[in-house]
């Protein structure tokens, strides 16, 4: 494509009215969005707020994906959970034991997230964690759920 002065002159002119690149580029024909906006940016011709609507009063925060899991809340629960893709998990026993209630010195420990990680007090479980698992017997009794016990 060539920008001849006639076509650069309409695109600052229509830039300058507030079109949208994408009105511009159909407006001038034989050219692309994405070839207006970089022609603009090579003009060092100013960017324009985002003609999407937000609210103001809401601060924007980009989603990020949790590197740890999301604490269960009593609604949660009321679903049943997704099952794991491996293995069933072994039996867990009904109450946490004294061996899992004892944050353990060495080996792998739970990682199940206690609390808001934006807030100080944060930390994981620390438990020893089940063999093959991410966490201990009392976490995994509300991680995972048999196909059987979801069903009811």
């Amino acid at each position: 494509m060539d920008w001849s002065n006639e076509r650069v002159e309409e695109l600052r002119r229509l830039w300058g009215q507030g079109q949208t690149a994408s009105r511009i580029a159909e407006l001038l024909g034989g050219i692309t969005r994405n070839a207006v906006i970089g022609k603009a940016h090579r003009l060092g011709l100013r960017g324009r707020p985002s003609p999407i609507r937000r609210d103001e009063s809401m601060p924007f925060v980009r989603p990020s994906r949790p590197s740890q899991p999301a604490e269960v809340t009593s609604e949660a629960m009321a679903e049943p959970a997704p099952q794991p893709v491996a293995e069933t998990p072994p039996p867990v026993p009904a109450q946490p034991t004294a061996q899992a209630k004892a944050p353990q010195a060495g080996g792998r420990t739970c990682s199940w997230p206690v609390g808001d990680p934006k807030q100080a007090g944060f930390h994981f479980c620390g438990h020893e964690a089940v063999a093959g698992r991410p966490y201990c017997a009392t976490h995994c009794a509300m991680a995972y759920q048999r196909k059987s016990e979801a069903a009811a």
